[in-house]
């Protein structure tokens, strides 16, 4: 057996306030896992889904796969294909092991399970695990019920402590400075990949860690948004992003649509309808009120002007969806009854196609408020044109 890094006490050396943090974390989840009678959870990160890994050690790792074992007692211990993912694990303190994760034998693993001699186990993105890591599992805890964890970890999560929010809200003033970059780089002739280079510069001289950003450029014929292309802006153009920069490993989104030069009448009834439906959407926000009550405030307002089939997955994917430390998390979406309590942060943005103007976006990311919510982002919510001051 070889380990990478001798254990040390997990939060070790942390601030009082990354230790608040952390302690708060440990707490949720394991009186989540009392609940259902967990002995370990594993929390499986692919590359594409960091998010669990980054909630128990404050680190996005760079491997292509990354796990976390966290105990009913006793410290979690983190694992990387990448050696030195291990490093930064323990140099960041939340976790004082960190161990590699062989994806050819991942027999490490294998012998901290067996340490822990877990009766019951449950896997955060358990549908994801590969299947050399679940014969792993099996055989490290023999006749161990196996399952899926994946719902306790989105639950503990969905409610954000005021730790994160700080973060969120540095998000937010990145999120408002990317579309000042976006408003005032339009012009006619720019390629779209022009406007992205441009956003892209501004978040990361302001220390954004990533950006996930789509684009759509013309007008009524535009159906959806994609990566940025080489298109040319034409004069009239409208021009729609959704805008998610990544701070200190919280996404945050602004969602807005510009006109190269003056809006014309279509475009302005399209802003109109859009905005109502936020409105409706941001009206109805409350604790306790649920994913699908918000989409259905949002898409009444589509179905009284005779707009209801674009609500539909014919037009559009959802009417929002929550933020944190995954860029796409609960969907706002009719049918979805997750109840979002106080201290949980989502977009409102009705983001669809229409006949007036063609596919347009605008949507305000908010937080749950004792009474309410409170919209996260600065950025005027109107329908800007060349020239405008964002």
């Amino acid at each position: 057996m070889t380990i990478d890094h001798a254990p040390a006490p997990a939060g070790a050396g942390l601030s009082p306030e990354d230790l608040a943090e952390l302690q708060l974390r440990h707490r949720k989840i394991r009186d989540a896992m009392a609940e259902q009678g967990l002995d370990v959870v594993l929390a499986y990160g692919p590359a594409w889904r960091r998010e669990n890994i980054r909630y128990f050690t404050d680190v996005t790792p760079a491997g292509s796969a990354a796990l976390v074992v966290f105990p009913a007692e006793g410290d979690a211990v983190a694992f990387s294909t990448r050696p030195s993912d291990l490093a930064a694990f323990t140099a960041q303190g939340w976790v004082g092991e960190a161990r590699r994760l062989d994806p050819a034998n991942p027999a490490e693993l294998g012998v901290v399970l067996k340490e822990l001699a877990p009766r019951r186990i449950g896997i955060a993105h358990h549908e994801l695990v590969p299947l050399v890591l679940m014969e792993t599992i099996r055989a490290a805890a023999p006749g161990a019920e196996v399952g899926s964890a994946t719902k306790l970890l989105d639950t503990a999560r969905l409610v954000k402590s005021e730790w994160e929010l700080a973060r969120m809200r540095r998000s937010a003033v990145v999120c408002a400075a990317g579309w000042e970059a976006f408003v005032d780089v339009l012009e006619p002739g720019l390629p779209e990949y022009r406007i992205v280079a441009e956003v892209e510069a501004r978040l990361k001289n302001l220390g954004a860690e990533d950006n996930f950003m789509l684009i759509a450029s013309g007008r009524d014929e535009v159906r959806g948004m994609t990566p940025p292309g080489d298109r040319l802006l034409e004069a009239g153009d409208m021009v729609r992003t959704e805008l998610t920069p990544k701070m200190d490993g919280y996404w945050l989104q602004i969602c807005r649509s510009a006109v190269v030069g003056k809006a014309d009448d279509g475009q302005r009834k399209s802003f109109d309808l859009f905005n109502e439906a936020v409105e409706a959407g941001i009206s109805v926000v409350r604790p306790g009120i649920t994913a699908h009550e918000v989409a259905v405030a949002e898409n009444d307002v589509f179905r009284k002007y005779g707009y209801g089939e674009y609500c539909t997955s014919n037009y559009t994917r959802v009417r929002g969806h929550g933020h944190g430390l995954h860029l796409d998390e609960t969907p706002i979406i009719e049918g979805n009854h997750t109840v979002l309590p106080e201290n949980s942060v989502f977009i409102i943005h009705p983001n669809t196609y229409t006949p007036l103007a063609g596919y347009h976006v605008l949507g305000d990311p908010v937080r749950v408020t004792a009474d309410g919510c409170e919209v996260l982002i600065t950025t005027e919510r109107k329908l800007f044109e060349t020239g405008d001051v964002a």
